[in-house]
């Protein structure tokens, strides 16, 4: 990269270290200030096809379609989806092209097992269940538990969270394998264990004095660097209802995890696939997700 180039990089608001990885892999900084240019994806619902033009009308803008991904849009920086009639209605998703690109490459078959580490905020983890459709299941996992709580409320919202299950947890120490086989227990086991029922947001009044209990030993568990993993969503079919507690946070020796561990890790291949150039501009957001990947991943 020439002088004059470093020289402007220089004056641009980006972090120094950031800065010296673009100089390095011959990548004009000026591309991560150039909002105006960079246009923004949308990825439309499976089955909405026959809504295109009504949402077209509704944005004052034609959505164009992103040859290499299905179902995916691209539209002006300067268009706003929020507040339309069909992004609150479920028929769209806002999703940049990078990230459907990543899962793309996971190359999802019907009946997968997929994990998704850094799940928030859900977008990708939808974009997976939309491709499984009523097959397989898909385990979120992300440390920030208010986020995670935004990928409940986009599951819900979709109506995709059938078959999903979402853990607050460290996903560098995240162990527990999906759940393949659903348990039918009866009525003694239940009364000596903890059994896992439908799950609905409001909890039951022992659920509720369990957790007033824990808030008072909240100093210790704070103390703890690494907690345990917390499950704060599961869908009817994800494989937890009728299991224990026990059942479900089991933990499984190396053989056991080869046999009945996930079939597709969707944040290695976030990882592998974003390394990569792409079209239609996000390949600008692929290089910078790399370099933050590179500071995590060892």
């Amino acid at each position: 990269m020439d002088d004059e180039v470093v020289a402007t990089s220089s004056e641009l608001p980006l972090p120094e270290d950031f800065l010296h990885f673009l100089n390095q892999n011959g990548l004009d900084p000026s591309i991560y200030v150039a909002s105006h240019s960079t246009p923004r994806y949308i990825r439309l619902k499976p089955g909405s096809e026959a809504h295109l033009p009504e949402i077209e009308a509704e944005i004052k803008c034609k959505l164009n379609e992103v040859g290499w991904l299905p179902n995916f849009y691209y539209l002006p920086p300067e268009v706003r989806i929020a507040s339309t009639k069909a992004y609150q209605e479920g028929k769209i998703y806002g999703i940049d092209a990078a990230s459907g690109a990543a899962v793309v490459a996971l190359e999802i078959s019907q009946g997968d097992h997929v994990l998704d580490l850094c799940a928030a905020p859900g977008a990708k983890l939808c974009m997976i269940l939309d491709l499984l459709g009523c097959s397989g299941s898909v385990t979120g996992v992300d440390v920030a538990r208010h986020r995670l709580a935004a990928s409940r409320t986009m599951l819900q919202k979709y109506a995709l969270g059938d078959r999903c299950r979402l853990f607050v947890a460290d996903g560098t120490t995240f162990s527990l394998i999906p759940v393949r086989v659903e348990s039918n227990c009866n009525a003694e086991m239940e009364e000596n264990l903890e059994i896992y029922k439908e799950w609905t947001p409001r909890r039951p009044w022992k659920e509720r004095k369990r957790m007033a209990k824990a808030m008072e030993n909240i100093d210790s568990m704070m103390s703890k660097q690494i907690q345990d993993p917390e499950l704060i969503f599961y869908g009817r079919h994800s494989g937890v209802v009728g299991l224990s507690k026990h059942d479900v946070f089991r933990t499984l020796d190396d053989v056991e995890i080869s046999q009945f561990g996930y079939d597709k890790n969707a944040h290695m291949m976030v990882q592998l696939n974003t390394s990569r150039s792409l079209n239609n501009g996000a390949g600008q957001h692929s290089h910078a997700v790399y370099w933050m990947l590179r500071g995590l991943m060892p």
